[in-house]
């Protein structure tokens, strides 16, 4: 593929850079992408920038329109998407319909639905408040969840009357291909949405230093997000930063342990571990330690790390080679630290004699200050640590240069609430809920500003103009 989406038209890249695009389960070669280069970014913002004016004026009615459009659009190929995701991401097939190629059309559907439902003019005393577009948006999306991350920028962008530059992942870009083929079916005016492919240091940063974008939204590291907010900081643009995450699964000492437990395994290696909202530290009082590591134990063994097309393999494996070589690193690293190793460890499993897998990993009795517990793996790899008092479990979840998300089990609602309260994460789930894509969704601390999902993620695409009014000039000339 050497193409890219721009002005309406698919186009052929300036640049003969290319990368190959392999399937993480077989490491075969699912074909080539060639690479944008700055002047490719020159012409998606061109596009970007000429089409902004007219859409910002185009009916609320007609705006939600064709994002029903491109929803219906990506229903009709859904199991197609997610048969894609599965070959260049390693997900599990029914993850892949679910978050891969299912979050998609629920957010392009939603965004229709929230941006009729919003008011665009507020009155207050003396004065009115708008909501307008902020006109140019780049979006840059992450290789873990290439689809969903990707519409949940796109589609609020979109309703909110904002135009789109999309630079997605050159390490799983066949999925963002669909998606622009979608779009470009429904026929929206030319230059609303482009895309191009490239990497973060030479089209990422270009795209977030353009002084022609007036908002950059970056899904992916902690690291990469401050190299966006660098970049951007000389056009003093919006940025919105979706960063890493450490999240603990906080287990109070009266709640169900079985339960707690299972939740927490199941979120921390979802998608192989590959998901920044993952609980990756198990926090348990420690007069149940020895009982949450026999639980932690028996459910490993049962979950089956696989062929991820097959329907019931649980975990396939990591994206890349460079991902599985560095989460490799991080275990050596645990058991060179002397950590007490549960389960799994670096070596691909003996059952599979290709493809980029790791086992499920979890150390026990992890101290606060191991590289395990500080940094964020990305990886099948799970820590358990465990506490002697409820402050001292709220201590440990907080002390991290992290805030996305954590979980808390208690036994009341009550209880697990006013634990939940005391957590510095910007989302919490209790009791083993589960995604909700109406919550709003972000950081705090490094893992980032702002927010996504629902109406919060709509807001994040307007800006606020206040119209104050003086003496209504007809009734002052009347009174004279």
């Amino acid at each position: 593929m050497d193409t890219f989406y721009v002005n309406g038209r698919w186009v052929r890249s300036h640049s003969t850079q290319q990368v190959v695009v392999t399937n993480p389960a077989t490491e075969e070669s699912l074909g080539q992408v060639t690479l944008g280069d700055v002047t490719d970014v020159e012409a998606v913002v061109d596009a970007a920038r000429r089409a902004g004016p007219g859409w910002a004026r185009t009916p609320v009615s007609e705006r939600a329109a064709l994002l029903r459009a491109i929803a219906a659009e990506l229903t009709s190929c859904h199991e197609e998407i997610a048969q894609l995701e599965t070959a260049e991401v390693g997900s599990p097939i029914t993850l892949s319909r679910r978050a891969h190629a299912g979050s998609p059309i629920h957010f392009f559907a939603s965004a229709a639905d929230l941006i009729e439902q919003s008011k665009p003019d507020e009155t207050i005393p003396g004065a009115t408040v708008l909501r307008e577009p902020y006109g140019v948006v780049g979006a840059i999306t992450p290789w873990n969840y290439p689809l969903h991350q990707s519409a949940a920028k796109i589609a609020p962008a979109l309703a909110a009357g904002n135009t789109v530059v999309y630079k997605p992942s050159e390490i799983t870009p066949l999925g963002a291909y669909a998606l622009t083929e979608a779009i470009d079916s429904v026929g929206l005016p030319p230059g609303v949405f482009n895309m191009v492919i490239g990497d973060g240091t030479t089209v990422g940063a270009r795209i977030a230093s353009h002084p022609d974008v007036d908002l950059v939204s970056f899904t992916g590291s902690t690291q990469a997000g401050i190299q966006v907010a660098t970049a951007a900081a000389a056009t003093v643009k919006k940025v919105s930063l979706e960063l890493g995450g450490k999240s603990p699964a906080v287990i109070l000492p009266d709640a169900p342990l079985q339960p707690a437990v299972q939740q927490a395994l199941r979120s921390g290696f979802l998608n192989s571990g590959q998901t920044c909202m993952a609980l990756t530290r198990i926090l348990v009082d420690r007069a149940r330690l020895a009982e949450t590591e026999t639980i932690v134990r028996d459910t490993v063994a049962g979950y089956v790390v696989g062929d991820p097309s097959a329907p019931g393999t649980d975990y396939g494996p990591l994206a890349s080679k460079a991902q599985q070589e560095r989460v490799q690193d991080y275990i050596r690293r645990g058991q060179q630290e002397g950590l007490r190793l549960l389960t799994g460890g670096p070596d691909r499993p003996a059952t599979l004699s290709h493809g980029y897998y790791l086992p499920l990993t979890v150390f026990s009795d992890v101290p606060p200050h191991s590289a395990l517990v500080t940094d964020e793996i990305f990886g099948p790899v799970l820590v358990i640590q465990p506490y002697e008092s409820i402050q001292e479990a709220i201590d440990l979840a907080n002390r991290t240069p992290y805030g996305l998300c954590a979980g808390v089990w208690g036994a009341t609602r009550s209880e697990a609430v006013e634990v939940a309260r005391q957590l510095q994460a910007g989302q919490v789930f209790i009791d083993g809920a589960g995604f909700n894509p109406g919550v709003p969704f972000g950081g705090y601390k490094r893992s980032g500003t702002g927010r996504e999902y629902g109406r919060y993620g709509l807001e994040e695409f307007q800006q606020i103009k206040g119209l104050v009014f003086g003496a209504d000039a007809t009734s002052s000339a009347s009174r004279r």
